[in-house]
This record gives C-alpha cells, sequence and structure tokens, in this order.
C-alpha cells in the first residue's frame, strides 16, 4: 500500500525551514549578511521576472500547439518545470534558490518534464496521457500483456484512438 507523502509535510516544512535558516547563516558568515541579503533580493527580483516569462512562454507553446492540431503536453510539461523553477527563485531561501535554477536549466527541466509525464500518466492513464504528449515509446517483454494503440491519420479532426490489447508472440 502507498503512503500519502502530504503526511510527511508536517514534519517536512520546519526542517526545510530550519535548513533554510543555516544555509543562509553560512553563507552570510562566508560573503557577509549584506551581499547574503543582496543575492536573496536578487534571486527573488529574478523570480519574478521569470514568472512572468515562463507563463507567457507557456502560454504561446500551448496556441501553438493547438493550432498546429498537435498534442500540447510536451511544452507544457515543459513551462511547468520553468514555472516551478521560477517560484522556487521568488521564495526566500539559498536551497530553494539553487533548486529554482536547476528547473531552469535544461537538463534540470529534461529530468522535470520527464517526471510530469511520468505523473500525469500515473494519475491519468496512458489514454489521456497518449492524447496530451502524443505516441509513448514502450519496450515490451516476452509473453507482457501489450496495448497497441492505432492512430488514424487519415480522418480529420481530434478522433479518440482505437486500443488494440493482445500479447506479443514470436
Amino acid at each position: 500500500m502507498r503512503r500519502n507523502r502530504l503526511a510527511y509535510a508536517p514534519l517536512a516544512l520546519p526542517i526545510w525551514a530550519l535548513a533554510e535558516f543555516f544555509v543562509f547563516v553560512a553563507v552570510a558568515h562566508a560573503i557577509g549578511a549584506g551581499w547574503a541579503i543582496l543575492l536573496l533580493a536578487a534571486s527573488t527580483i529574478a523570480g519574478i521576472a521569470l514568472l512572468r516569462r515562463e507563463g507567457i512562454k507557456g502560454w504561446r507553446a500551448f496556441q501553438a500547439a493547438a493550432q498546429e492540431n498537435r498534442p500540447p503536453g510536451a511544452g507544457v510539461a515543459n513551462s511547468l518545470a520553468g514555472l516551478g523553477g521560477a517560484l522556487l527563485l521568488t521564495m526566500p531561501g539559498f536551497i530553494t534558490a539553487v533548486a529554482g535554477l536547476l528547473l531552469l536549466l535544461p537538463p534540470g527541466r529534461t529530468l522535470a518534464r520527464r517526471g510530469i509525464e511520468r505523473f500525469a500518466e500515473r494519475s491519468l492513464g496512458s489514454a489521456a496521457t497518449g492524447d496530451l504528449f502524443g505516441p509513448r515509446k514502450v519496450k515490451v517483454h516476452s509473453g507482457a500483456p501489450v496495448t497497441v494503440v492505432v492512430v488514424d491519420e487519415q480522418r480529420p479532426g481530434p478522433t479518440p484512438p482505437a486500443a488494440i490489447e493482445g500479447e506479443i508472440v514470436r
């Protein structure tokens, strides 16, 4: 049985706040309190500016995907990762700022996008995820049940794909 991860939030939030405090004290000791406060203010201002930019960029990517009649999921997931990074930058603290920067850089954004796609697949199911993110690549093990999705490219307009269940037989 899977435990609800939100049950740990009352314990995690004070630990996170304490960690942010100790990291701030360490940085303030290393570079000076004034510079540490200035660095936090700069990261918050940069996060606010990036929130607007990432939001507009995500909305435009969604509109472009809708106009081209293609699944919007990859662009939306990429924008969600960028919005999450910008939001973490707006929060005061060096740990959240570093986490936000990691989400804004391409390798971290790619990992976050894949995590968002996996979360969507677990939450929504493979059929809805296929509509959002397009066809999925799967690995098939011998003898395992397989769902094959067939998309008719000749039919105009958005049509739900037909699913065929079966087994791979050699």
